[in-house]
């Protein structure tokens, strides 16, 4: 749990933009940033943003769900979203565990996530999900 990613505290309703500001969420943050983290997959490494963790109903659009746009690939478990004005990727359902949204920590209003340091890479290369 991260309560403070440099000089940002991590509210417990915190806002999350896409560049352009057509897409504005708020995410139910009690425990602040949990599990932080790089996927390797194709995507995610092309991508390079470090995603959070939170369930399914603790992300509130409040402005700009039509301009959110749906990309998958592959199984088509996971459903990645964007801004269609800036390109900028807000979150994503995991494909590891479908109740649970990936969050794009960098567009956490007042966040630098280089201010995070080093942080855990998940084998998306070599998904969970593949394994049999």
């Amino acid at each position: 749990m991260i309560k403070r990613i440099g000089d940002t505290d991590i509210l417990e309703h915190h806002r999350l933009s896409c560049h352009c500001g057509a897409v504005v969420m708020e995410m139910h943050l009690p425990d602040g940033v949990v599990a932080p983290r790089r996927c390797d997959c194709s995507l995610c490494r092309r991508r390079g943003a470090i995603a959070g963790t939170t369930s399914l109903d603790r992300i509130r659009i409040i402005k700009g769900e039509d301009q959110l746009r749906l990309y998958q690939f592959n199984t088509r478990v996971a459903k990645h979203y964007f801004c269609q004005v800036c390109g900028i990727y807000t979150h994503h359902q995991r494909r590891s565990n479908p109740a649970e949204y990936g969050y794009n920590i960098a567009c956490l209003e007042g966040v630098n996530p280089f201010a995070l340091g080093e942080v855990e890479v998940m084998d998306g290369v070599n998904h969970p999900s593949d394994r049999k």
